[in-house]
């Protein structure tokens, strides 16, 4: 009797999945972390954090965020970023492994910029489940042109309480 109880408190879908995507956060290098987490037919496909670039240094071994110190607003200039996002990070492990992920979902800690939403449009990804807020117009134009759904996970009906990323 008790494991039924316990099944009222199991997590649908989108809160499990994001849940990963910020577990996934925790391994990021950046200031502001971001996790990712791509599934298809309930499965997960790849994860990804933001982070410098394979066998580069991270920011905080050359002193610390350029963008930050540069005075680089948030939502401009993304290219100016020295670390690869946590979306396309996740989006090339999948090409790595040779997997596809077309018509699959993506998890995200934070609202995908404009490089992003390109990468997540040209791949075929089907839905956008996020929880962070990120002030990029042009990511949000794009997007919501392309037809993707785009859903914002709540964490008010959260069963599994984890500390956010930053």
């Amino acid at each position: 009797m008790d494991k039924i109880k316990n099944l009222n408190l199991r997590p649908d879908w989108d809160e499990f999945f994001m849940t990963m995507a910020e577990v996934a956060c925790t391994r990021s290098t950046c200031r502001r972390q971001v996790g990712a987490v791509i599934v298809k037919n309930h499965e997960v496909l790849t994860i990804g954090y933001n982070g410098a670039p394979q066998g580069l240094k991270h920011c905080s071994e050359l002193g610390g965020c350029m963008r930050q110190r540069d005075g680089i607003p948030s939502g401009t200039r993304q290219e100016y970023c020295r670390a690869a996002h946590a979306e396309q990070n996740a989006i090339v492990q999948a090409a790595k492994q040779g997997v596809s992920i077309m018509g699959g979902t993506i998890y995200v800690t934070t609202f995908p910029c404009s490089i992003c939403a390109r990468m997540i449009i040209n791949s075929e990804l089907k839905r956008i489940v996020y929880s962070g807020d990120y002030l990029d117009e042009n990511s949000k134009a794009m997007l919501e042109e392309s037809g993707i759904a785009i859903d914002h996970f709540s964490p008010e009906k959260r069963l599994i309480k984890l500390e956010k990323c930053k």
